[in-house]
């Protein structure tokens, strides 16, 4: 019998290939290098992971960038690597005709079949975490026990790069006016991370 990805505590790659590739085009190579280094991961960057990786290790890192960053830049890299997280998923894991569908259908309707897909990949990015959403305007996603930012201790919510897939994910696939607002985080203080997506 396989174990469930979901029990394993492991989340996909590119949480950590999109946010190499993020500091590469910001020019940050030294620190990208500190970073790796002190998150513990530094194999990561002669080896970047091909497969489902440990959620612990990639919590320490985003945790690593955003301590070592300045609060405005980390808050770009983290965002930037979510973007790119997005465009991966775009080009690799939605069949194009699929996004042909999504892309005609209004809004509303783009948003419940965007979100059933999304919870049925949530494992890829929320680990060991309680992922769940409600579809609607505005939609709304909750990640409970967030990998990502476990432990981490801030004054407002942290989580740019979950936010940033789910908001280039919806401008692409229902409309390019839908923004994604992290309105409650764990790691300062909320009982969950909490993303509404809205196109008004």
């Amino acid at each position: 019998m396989t174990d469930d990805p979901r029990d394993t505590g492991v989340i996909g790659p590119n949480s950590v290939l999109q946010l190499i590739e993020a500091l590469r085009l910001a020019g940050l190579g030294a620190f990208c290098t500190q970073v790796f280094e002190r998150a513990g991961v530094s194999d990561w960057l002669l080896n970047p992971p091909q497969a489902m990786v440990d959620e612990q290790l990639v919590g320490r890192l985003h945790q690593t960038v955003r301590a070592m960053a300045p609060p405005g830049q980390g808050k770009a890299l983290m965002a930037e690597a979510g973007r790119l997280t997005a465009d991966y998923i775009l080009a690799n894991r939605i069949p194009r005709a699929a996004q042909v569908v999504l892309k005609l259908l209004p809004p509303r309707p783009a948003a419940a079949l965007l979100v059933k897909a999304i919870t049925a990949h949530s494992w890829t990015f929320a680990g060991t975490g309680k992922f769940s959403a409600v579809a609607g305007r505005p939609t709304v996603f909750t990640l409970v026990g967030n990998p990502l930012c476990a432990g981490e201790k801030a004054a407002v919510p942290v989580c740019d790069w979950h936010a940033a897939v789910f908001q280039r994910l919806f401008q692409v696939l229902v409309s390019p006016k839908a923004r994604v607002v992290e309105t409650e985080c764990e790691a300062s203080g909320g009982t969950c991370c909490r993303f509404e997506v809205d196109w008004r």
